[in-house]
């Protein structure tokens, strides 16, 4: 960051990191390494950094299930997960710990609503220039504020503020919930409401705004499913994750970092670390 400019936070969905790096290893032919996905999320944390990347927090789902699933008996769980992964998803976390990455494992909320809080903390400061919130998760859509919060697909490569929201969904940002809530989330467990496809749930968004601004024919007997479908699909930006956007500012890795790199498999990160650590100092 240059002298003068604002900060830019990185947030990361650190459960979708995990996933994509285990499958990418299976993609490509490999075996399982025991911490495979792991050392593959902080390898991509650390081209951050290398990046410029200063500001970086990283939300994981300690648990799979949440407050949701007592509100809906569908909403996804942890069941079907596959045991060489699930058994990464807590050293992820003592591995970012000691890579002096701030990490914040979820229980009774999820990673994505930790995402949605993070963001709602930093871009309510003033020192922030912009919000960058690393998921392709259509859900996280309706953080974008602008081109100040904006999502980072690196599934598409594409990067989405308001417009680029409009643009993919036919829907501004704060609607994505009452989107979601029509057409459904087949990821997160629940149908949307039968009929009603993307095109048709921008239409009637942008007609008549929020659902609880549509006329009783519009939905039917289909209303309180789809209400309650648009508290699913809302995140949560009340959570308390830090009280000073300074907090997310990457200092370098912990002692134990040499230790942890060796255990993932990859001593050779620990000095890759050092030297980003070194050049942050400088001479």
């Amino acid at each position: 960051m240059d002298e003068g400019q604002g900060v830019i936070v990185h947030l990361v969905d650190g459960t979708y990191e995990l996933f994509r790096h285990f499958y990418g290893i299976r993609r490509g032919g490999g075996d399982d390494p025991p911490f495979g996905a792991v050392l593959g999320v902080l390898r991509t944390v650390a081209q951050m950094l290398e990046g410029g990347a200063t500001h970086v927090g990283v939300a994981t789902d300690h648990v799979i299930e949440s407050f949701r699933n007592r509100l809906w008996p569908g909403y996804k769980t942890g069941e079907g997960i596959e045991p060489a992964l699930w058994a990464q998803f807590h050293p992820l976390e003592e591995a970012l710990a000691a890579m002096g990455v701030v990490v914040w494992p979820m229980v009774e909320l999820e990673a994505d609503d930790a995402l949605a809080s993070a963001a709602h903390l930093a871009a309510a400061d003033g020192r922030v220039q912009k919000v960058c919130i690393w998921t392709p998760d259509k859900d996280l859509a309706q953080c974008v504020v602008g081109e100040r919060v904006v999502q980072m697909d690196r599934r598409s490569g594409q990067m989405r503020d308001a417009a680029g929201v409009l643009a993919r969904f036919g829907v501004m940002p704060p609607h994505i919930p009452d989107y979601l809530a029509l057409v459904g989330d087949a990821a997160d467990g629940y149908p949307g409401i039968h009929g009603i496809g993307p095109k048709t749930s921008a239409r009637l968004i942008q007609r008549y705004g929020p659902l609880e601004q549509f006329p009783p024919e519009v939905l039917g007997d289909n209303q309180q499913h789809a209400l309650l479908f648009k508290q699913l699909a809302t995140l949560r930006t009340d959570e308390r994750l830090f009280a000073d956007v300074e907090q997310l500012h990457w200092h370098g890795p912990r002692a134990s970092f040499v230790s942890m790199a060796a255990k993932i498999g990859d001593e050779r990160l620990a000095t890759r670390v050092r030297e980003l650590e070194n050049r942050l100092r400088g001479p």
